[in-house]
């Protein structure tokens, strides 16, 4: 029982980094949907897509948190829980960063000729990028510390 419930949190928490990344994309397609309707921006609309994926990755953030706690008490995997930690702290990262380019991009169409936002968005989409690589480390470790769980489930 043991490993077949550590298996099932293994899954629960790729599942929900799964949903993370359809959340990022909707996102995404949302904020360029607004930037399209420049320059008369349907901001009601974009506000409800900002508070609908607010919810989304606060309920992901909460169930992580969830998964974390189970890892470290229930099973005595601190390893795992710690990856969990660090993967929630570059995930709140990259919603902050995502957040910034969102505006810069915003920014760099409302304001054509000042190169200062598109180079501003550049360093963020790089930075996002790192963040995402570090994720995705993250990711790694944890799939390498998990794997003893899987082929004994």
């Amino acid at each position: 029982m043991n490993a077949r419930g550590l298996n099932g949190l293994v899954r629960s928490l790729y599942a929900l980094q799964e949903e993370r990344v359809e959340a990022y994309r909707l996102f995404d397609v949302g904020h360029q949907a607004y930037l399209r309707s420049a320059p008369n921006y349907d901001f009601i609309r974009y506000r409800q897509l900002v508070h609908e994926i607010t919810q989304a990755f606060n309920r992901i953030s909460k169930e992580v948190i969830q998964l974390r706690d189970r890892f470290h008490d229930e099973f005595d995997r601190p390893d795992l829980s710690k990856h969990l930690e660090r993967i929630q702290e570059r995930e709140q990262e990259k919603l902050v960063l995502t957040a910034q380019l969102q505006l810069a991009k915003q920014n760099a169409l409302d304001h054509p000729g000042n190169e200062t936002y598109m180079e501003e968005a550049r360093e963020l989409k790089h930075r996002i990028n790192k963040t995402i690589e570090a994720i995705n480390e993250i990711l790694q470790d944890f799939k390498y510390d998990s794997e003893e769980i899987e082929s004994s489930g």
